[in-house]
């Protein structure tokens, strides 16, 4: 088959027959053709394999018996649940949450300083026009959280200081 599409007719006819003759296709360029009945297995051969069998439900216990066991013996026993382990959890979410405010200062400034290139990269280029209202206002926005987180702090540094040196009267400090 020649690549244009269409194939060559294999004889050439003189000019003055105005009959068509029909033209022959070599098989290469036939498209295929499917068979008439797709090939079926027979339901015997597909009952016979592995196609039919399921596998034996295990069921496995969703929840650890164990700490559930202990749990209820506690309950029984003492007439408490375990609720210090939950105290000793609270605690030790709240250092986390201390932690990461101190991380979240931090990544506030980065996200300004961020802004604040993006913007002078922007200004080089003369597109500073179309960024500058948005940029502003979420580096206005980032410094009301830094000032929340600010004020959180200074409250917290406050009740340390009230804690370690209380006030007393005036009788106590002139001991």
């Amino acid at each position: 088959c020649p690549p244009g599409g269409d194939a060559l007719p294999l004889q050439r006819f003189p000019p003055s027959s105005k009959q068509p003759v029909p033209v022959s296709y070599p098989a290469a360029c036939q498209p295929h053709r499917l068979p008439a009945r797709p090939l079926l297995r027979p339901a015997k051969v597909c009952q016979a394999g592995d196609a039919y069998t399921r596998e034996k439900f295990k069921p496995q216990p969703t929840r650890d018996l164990e700490k559930e066991k202990r749990r209820l013996q506690n309950i029984l026993a003492t007439g408490k649940d375990e609720v210090e382990d939950e105290v000793e959890q609270v605690f030790i979410q709240k250092k986390e949450e201390e932690v990461a405010e101190c991380d979240r200062f931090e990544e506030l400034m980065n996200e300004i300083q961020e802004r604040r290139e993006f913007l002078a990269e922007m200004e080089a280029l003369r597109q500073d026009k179309k960024y500058q209202r948005i940029i502003l206002t979420e580096i206005s926005q980032k410094l009301h959280e830094m000032e929340i987180i600010d004020k959180k702090r200074s409250e917290e540094m406050r009740n340390i200081m009230t804690e370690a040196f209380p006030v007393g009267n005036k009788s106590n400090l002139q001991d």
